[in-house]
């Protein structure tokens, strides 16, 4: 199981009046363990008023810049991301896990691909690494933006992407959209059902797109993806990562009781665990050491493989049907439905 390693934060910018980028000092002899993909997370471990918080925050770097920075937005009641906006000094140390998540792209020179992003809010973090990675690496690619925030005042990276628009500008193109306020070669509203058919019948008519990158909440992505066949995109090119889910599932709770048996770094534990109870809030209780982040089913850090009996998930955003049949849960979101259940992180 990957560790906890403490890295120092170099460079703490603003970015907007809510919102940081912070830059962590990998050392030279980590920076293979911490390799990474455009569109991957880290998660950052840190004790705040006497209690373990961790939060997944997704690489704003692209990987041929050979650095590791994050961009964190500050949420309304957020305990982390109040933290770190309003705390965190530069030269502090945070613990960090190496990097992770299924949303990622890996451009080459032999790339010939147009992507599709649409980001949202602090939904723009790993797209912002995806766009830079293009940009450096496929000279051949191009990267349509479609980008909403409440005004530019709150729009993160905005400076970055226009310069690189002004830098790529038969690769790189940029259609802002802004929900608090009007701005000239810009679009007012969100990205809704009726402003994204607009689109597709205007400024992106007759373009053929071959990747379809998603991010932010929760609506936003589940309209893209009602829309988006319509003019053309395939399910297995549509490719998506939620920063929050609120949806929850229609799971029936069972009663009663479970014998839970942990597998993790080659040692199994038996744990007598009530059946509504999440299986990684029982392995927390018991002082064991799993992998996990934002416990609310939106990263993948708390993937584990079921081995024996049977568990479903209150709600699940991030697996697939094909892995789900093969056995795979979140164990944030896990419930047992069997007496007896064996969770194995390591086959995970």
């Amino acid at each position: 199981m990957t560790q906890a390693i403490e890295l120092t934060v170099t460079q703490k910018r603003p970015l907007t009046p809510s919102s940081v980028e912070l830059t962590l000092a990998v050392p030279e002899e980590l920076q293979t363990n911490f390799a990474f993909k455009a569109g991957q997370y880290l998660t950052l471990i840190q004790e705040i008023d006497h209690a373990e918080v961790r939060r997944s925050y997704s690489l704003c770097s692209a990987p041929s810049q050979n650095t590791w920075k994050v961009g964190i937005k500050k949420v309304s009641g957020g305990t982390f991301s109040t933290w770190a906006h309003d705390v965190l000094k530069e030269g502090a140390s945070l613990s960090v896990l190496a990097p992770q998540g299924h949303f990622i792209i890996s451009p080459s020179a032999e790339d010939q691909q147009h992507y599709l992003g649409f980001a949202a809010g602090s939904g723009i973090t790993p797209i912002m690494g995806m766009i830079q990675e293009v940009m450096a690496l496929a000279p051949l690619a191009k990267f349509t933006l479609v980008y909403a925030n409440q005004s530019p005042e709150e729009a993160m990276f905005l400076e970055e992407l226009e310069l690189l628009e002004n830098n790529h500008p038969d690769r790189f193109k940029m259609i802002l959209f802004y929900s608090r306020a009007s701005v000239q070669n810009t679009r007012f509203g969100r990205i809704e059902s009726g402003t994204i058919k607009h689109l597709f019948q205007n400024e992106l008519a007759g373009v053929t797109f071959d990747q379809f990158l998603l991010c932010g909440p929760e609506q936003m992505i589940q309209t893209l993806k009602e829309v988006l066949p319509q003019f053309g995109a395939s399910a297995d090119r549509i490719h998506d990562e939620l920063f929050f889910s609120s949806a929850e599932g229609a799971l029936e709770v069972k009663e009663g009781q479970c014998a839970l048996t942990i597998v993790l770094d080659g040692e199994s534990t038996v744990l007598h665990i009530d059946k509504n109870t999440p299986v990684l809030d029982a392995v927390l209780k018991h002082d064991l050491d799993p992998p996990y982040s934002c416990q609310g089913g939106v990263c993948s850090s708390c993937i584990a493989q079921v081995t024996q009996g049977q568990a479903q998930m209150i709600k699940n955003q991030i697996l697939t049907d094909s892995e789900v049949a093969e056995g795979l849960v979140l164990t944030c979101q896990a419930l047992a439905q069997s007496d007896q259940l064996t969770v194995d992180y390591d086959q995970a």
